[in-house]
């Protein structure tokens, strides 16, 4: 009896650590991930120009033009010039097949995320799932009607800790709960696995 309550102790703890230790290492390495394929990306293109240049090679030459690559587009989208400079680039973009469909879905999504689109994630809600009396926070992505002329909230539903998969539901408005969240700590809530939860979420019903 003894002993088995030790393992059971040992397999909660265990369990216990181990999920606590997935929720920081996860973003972690999803940022690592996705900063490596730029930096090899940007590190192919200038290298062997670079290289040939100089004569000799530089070891975290992409690093270095990544960083600045970043930092000059913060300066462009600073100064009207630059706006304008931008802006003419995304409807190039915009304007090509393939490339077109994966750019805009990637720009609405960045957007959508950090709350600066004004058709991404408008605000943040509570709805019944995925059974009554379970509750999934959600973002109101918009509204629409069904044949009846009622009124229907399109809401996102993020997966933790992975918040760009999830999937989409339609659901009455009468059935959807606003909360004082900010698209922010909804992302960190979800991101954490829930450990990074505020002390009170205050909802009310959507109008």
């Amino acid at each position: 009896m003894i002993i088995t309550n030790i393992l059971s102790k040992c397999s909660k703890h265990l369990r216990k650590v181990f999920a606590a230790g997935l929720f920081i290492l996860i973003p972690i390495v999803i940022t690592y991930l996705l900063l490596k394929i730029l930096f090899d990306a940007i590190d192919g293109v200038l290298k062997p120009t670079i290289d040939s240049l100089i004569g000799r090679e530089i070891p975290g030459l992409g690093l270095i033009a990544l960083f600045i690559l970043i930092y000059l587009a913060g300066l462009l989208s600073a100064n009207i010039l630059g706006r304008k400079v931008i802006k003419f680039s995304q409807s190039l973009l915009l304007r090509t097949p393939i490339v077109r469909a994966v750019y805009s879905s990637a720009r609405l999504l960045i957007e959508s995320f950090s709350g600066s689109s004004t058709t991404g994630f408008k605000r943040v809600v509570m709805i019944e799932h995925p059974r009554k009396g379970l509750w999934s926070i959600g973002f109101l992505t918009g509204l629409t009607k069904n044949e009846a002329d009622q009124p229907l909230a399109i809401v996102y539903i993020p997966t933790a800790p992975t918040p760009n998969s999830g999937f989409v539901t339609l659901l009455p408005l009468k059935e959807v709960r606003d909360t004082d969240l900010s698209v922010q700590a909804a992302m960190s809530l979800v991101l954490s696995g829930g450990i990074n939860t505020p002390d009170q979420i205050n909802s009310t019903l959507s109008t």
